[in-house]
């Protein structure tokens, strides 16, 4: 994928967490979203949302889980202005298929992308399940993405499946935010061991992650970065390119 810039920029986020960890928080966040959005659209060349946008989404063949209105209505008007949006599959809402493909001309990644934008490599990507560590995810994912699991579980009542996962996701990192579970863990932050071990074999710029909760911005080899993007329950953090240079930056309204 190549974008050219032309005068604008390129913004990235994740780990919005829509749904989580109540009703109002969520709403409240979800205002607070479409405020960044609209602060962003006359700059945007183009705005990956990369993972874990909604606490849970799974899509029935008849159905979607309710909510989330506003915000679907916004990537709808940006999608109208042209403005391309991409969305990328974390590992709360990996069951994503054909919806946004469909209903609003928004593809969807559910593994990491090359990307080139003007003349710079990126590798983006929600960041589940890479690297050394992250074990405990590694065999839920095999789970979660198991044909016969996935199959089981649509035969479920919507009411009760997305009843069931919701009080899955109460018990995430995300509602546990505060327990030190994304503190920085230094040589043994395992997104920042994969991108060196890639770095071995193929240049980036620069790596583009979520999914640890944490903004960072890290050197990998002489020429490389390790940024990520962070989180929107607390930190409101995002990255922007204006194709010199990857900033980490905080959403105030």
């Amino acid at each position: 994928m190549n974008i050219q810039l032309h005068g604008k920029k390129v913004f990235f986020a994740s780990d919005f967490h829509l749904g989580a960890p109540d009703e109002k928080s969520s709403k409240l966040r979800e205002k607070k979203i479409i405020h960044w959005l609209n602060s962003i659209q006359e700059d945007a060349a183009a705005i990956f949302l990369v993972g874990d946008i909604f606490d849970f989404w799974f899509e029935y063949k008849k159905a979607v889980p309710k909510g989330f209105v506003r915000f679907l209505g916004k990537i709808a008007e940006l999608r109208d202005k042209d403005i391309p949006v991409v969305f990328f599959t974390g590992n709360h809402d990996l069951w994503m298929k054909d919806y946004f493909e469909k209903e609003l001309n928004v593809p969807v990644h559910h593994n990491p992308i090359q990307l080139v934008i003007e003349g710079k490599q990126l590798l983006i990507g929600h960041g589940d399940g890479l690297g050394p560590g992250d074990k405990e995810y590694k065999v839920l994912k095999q789970i979660f993405t198991n044909n016969l699991a996935n199959w089981l579980f649509k035969w479920l009542h919507p009411d009760i499946g997305i009843t069931l996962a919701q009080k899955w996701s109460s018990n995430s990192r995300i509602s546990k935010i505060h327990k030190g579970e994304n503190d920085f863990k230094g040589e043994e932050e395992w997104l920042w061991q994969y991108c060196k071990q890639i770095e071995k074999t193929q240049h980036f710029d620069y790596y583009v992650f979520g999914h640890r909760h944490i903004p960072l911005d890290l050197p990998v080899g002489n020429n490389s970065r390790y940024l990520n993007l962070g989180e929107w329950v607390s930190q409101f953090t995002y990255g922007v390119f204006d194709g010199t240079k990857f900033d980490i930056k905080t959403f105030k309204e």
